[in-house]
């Protein structure tokens, strides 16, 4: 039987998701919760890292292409991003104005789960730019999101980079999609960041780097539920793996049982034979057509779509009509 004080003294949420995922075979836990404070910082890195191509790529592209962007968007406009804990890729099309230096946007949207993020985003775009209003919505981008009456009928820019659309298996991708076109609303468009499937010996790199950045990264999300949900995981005890499943054109990311071993969580025991593993990110890797297929079974169209020379990843601009 599970302690009571336990449960009712660790986070009763998390405990439910992680004994959820971790109750089933094979074992799961879901990415969401690599993002705690720690999460955060071991994923910046990640960013920095010369494997790993996406951030780079994708800045180059928002770099070039975000006047064109903004020009398909009829001003005054609104930007709403989902999953936003930083700024940084959005202010590429936030800074867009026209000849009289009026921004293109005026209204930006972040929607996020880590509320410190939010918070201190909110804080310095207050800041550095007085005139934009900033409606930060603390919620999984995955739930249904209403937006502030505030926006009134201005046009809608939905924002998706970081190619965080790979996270989500076809089916849920799909859900998605057609869910953020119902609440960006008749009219609006979505840029989205989509990582291209490639050689998997420029893939595996970008997700088990050299310095051992990513498997910090998954190992803290076993930190976290120690933390958080008084478990006793010994982290010495699990290896991160990363594996390219091409009949699913994904990035599997794992973390390996290297013994026999019992986990207590919440009180709750959790078992492991040796070289059992904790499945805890998928990492979808589409084409240009793919994703326009399962763009437009979502109910949107696909406007245009700008990749680097190398087509490492893409940006793909989607219209409701």
């Amino acid at each position: 039987m599970p302690n009571d004080s336990l449960v009712r003294s660790a986070d009763a949420t998390l405990v439910s998701i992680a004994l959820q995922g971790l109750s089933r075979k094979p074992k799961t836990l879901p990415a969401k919760l690599f993002y705690d404070e720690q999460g955060c910082r071991l994923f910046y890195r990640i960013t920095e890292l010369p494997e790993y191509y996406l951030t780079r790529t994708e800045l180059a592209l928002l770099h070039r292409f975000a006047e064109d962007i903004a020009a398909m968007v009829k001003a005054p406009a609104a930007l709403i991003e989902y999953g936003a804990s930083d700024e940084t890729k959005a202010e590429f099309l936030l800074r867009q104005a026209d000849k009289l230096a009026r921004p293109h946007f005026v209204a930006y949207v972040p929607i996020d789960l880590a509320t410190d993020a939010l918070v201190g985003m909110e804080a310095r775009l207050r800041r550095r730019r007085p005139e934009l209003a900033v409606f930060p919505i603390d919620a999984d981008f995955t739930s249904p999101v209403t937006l502030p009456a505030s926006l009134g009928g201005m046009a809608r820019l939905g924002f998706f980079p970081g190619s965080t659309i790979g996270n989500l298996d076809p089916p849920e991708a799909g859900r998605f999609l057609a869910q953020a076109r119902v609440t960006l609303g008749p009219g609006a468009r979505m840029l989205i960041g989509v990582d291209l499937r490639k050689d998997p010996a420029i893939l595996l790199p970008a997700y088990d780097d050299a310095d051992g950045v990513t498997a910090a990264f998954n190992l803290n999300l076993l930190a976290r539920l120690n933390r958080e949900a008084d478990a006793d995981f010994d982290l010495r005890a699990f290896v991160h793996r990363a594996v390219w499943n091409d009949s699913e054109s994904r990035i599997e990311m794992h973390l390996e049982s290297c013994r026999e071993q019992t986990v207590h969580l919440a009180g709750h025991a959790v078992r492991f034979a040796a070289g059992e593993t904790i499945h805890t990110e998928n990492s979808y890797k589409h084409t240009v057509e793919g994703f326009a297929q399962l763009a437009e079974r979502a109910g949107w169209r696909v406007h245009r779509v700008w990749t680097d020379p190398a087509r490492l990843f893409s940006l793909h601009l989607l219209a409701t009509s």
